[in-house]
């Protein structure tokens, strides 16, 4: 398949492990974690995974179909709910634990990469990027497919948040202070 609609709870394996264990493989199809729980833990450890897509189970069916052909053609997904969550969540206690580790994993790129991965975190789409930076889409699709390998990442979703978690989008000089 090329996209999964994950449940959490499931016999056996939960759908967290299960989203791990799937996008850990190679040629790993995107995962829609779809479910009843909006739990903060439950969302961010989803998409550090490498879900692409975080919807709740009341989320009308078309708007699911169309989840599924967002995520198939390469676009994250995020019911506003759990959106609105996420973006409270950045302001919680440990923001400047996750502040450091996120820029040291930044730090691992050159200049032309932390400028594609600060255009992603903006949730930019490869075209504007390209136009942006004076660069062809293709140009700019080898630049993404560089950072996903450099930091172990699988999907522009976990780009963003390390992006986010490093303070970039506020700060992008990352500037102390």
């Amino acid at each position: 398949p090329d996209v999964v609609l994950m449940d959490i709870r499931m016999p056996v394996m939960d759908g967290l492990a299960a989203t791990e264990a799937l996008r850990a493989r190679d040629g790993a199809p995107e995962v829609i974690v779809l479910t009843t729980f909006d739990a903060d833990e439950h969302v961010l450890r989803a998409l550090r995974a490498g879900a692409a897509g975080f919807l709740l189970k009341d989320t009308p069916p078309g708007e699911i179909v169309e989840a599924i052909r967002r995520v198939a053609a390469g676009h994250p997904v995020l019911s506003p709910a759990v959106t609105r969550r996420l973006i409270a969540r950045v302001a919680e206690d440990g923001q400047d634990r996750r502040r450091a580790r996120a820029r040291e994993r930044l730090a691992l790129l050159n200049d032309r990469e932390r400028e594609i991965a600060l255009a992603v975190g903006q949730g930019r789409p490869n075209a504007e990027i390209g136009a942006l930076l004076h660069l062809s889409v293709p140009t700019v699709k080898t630049h993404v497919s560089n950072v996903l390998a450099k930091l172990g990442l699988n999907n522009r979703v976990q780009i963003a948040l390390l992006v986010h978690d490093a303070g970039l989008l506020d700060d992008p000089f990352g500037a102390d202070g």
